[in-house]
């Protein structure tokens, strides 16, 4: 995902518009999905990432290479729902409607489920995770971020990230081992 020539981004840290239009268009789909996600709605994923790109202008120029564009964007997306969510109480999860009208096209539970049923019950079962297992679930495998490009965003070390990966499936599992539809089947992992 990260294509964006090197030249691009030191244009952007020049002031270059044109440069972060195309940072922005590269990547605003795959933020907005990771951030409704977060969020449960539209409206407040459309702010957060107009907020996570107003971020990243203003901070394109501390952007060093130290790791990929998408693991930083993703990084300041993250630290923005934070913000946002240390502001605001803990609201009801969204209504079964949303979750399938939803579906996120990353790879991800949704497309492994056969029903729609389904993928409800595995996106409720993923928002009832602890909120650091959730966040890695997220990213890692609903945004398609590596190993090391999740640890990145988390500023957390791989290791900790597979931890983090290992206990929510687990988690995960067991929930979802009581349905009466036992098809369930959760990835151990993700290739990196």
């Amino acid at each position: 995902m990260d294509a964006l020539p090197l030249s691009r981004i030191t244009a952007a840290q020049a002031g270059d518009a044109q440069a972060a239009g195309e940072l922005v268009e590269e990547h605003h789909a795959r933020i907005f999905a990771f951030l409704r996600r977060l969020c449960g709605q539209d409206a407040d994923a459309e702010d957060l990432t107009q907020r996570t790109f107003a971020r990243v202008w203003t901070s394109i120029g501390s952007y060093a290479g130290h790791s990929s564009v998408s693991s930083w964007i993703h990084g300041i997306a993250r630290h923005v729902y934070l913000d946002w969510r240390r502001t605001r109480r803990p609201g009801e999860s969204p209504p079964d409607a949303w979750w399938e009208a939803c579906a996120s096209p990353d790879p991800g539970p949704a497309d492994q489920a056969a029903s729609a049923d389904l993928s409800r019950v595995v996106y409720a079962a993923v928002d009832a995770l602890p909120e650091e297992l959730r966040t890695v679930i997220h990213l890692h495998h609903y945004q398609g971020l590596t190993l090391q490009e999740t640890a990145e965003a988390l500023e957390v070390s791989a290791s900790t990230v597979k931890n983090r990966l290992r206990g929510a499936l687990e988690e995960l599992q067991a929930a979802l081992v009581h349905r009466p539809d036992r098809r369930t089947r959760l990835p151990t992992s993700r290739p990196s």
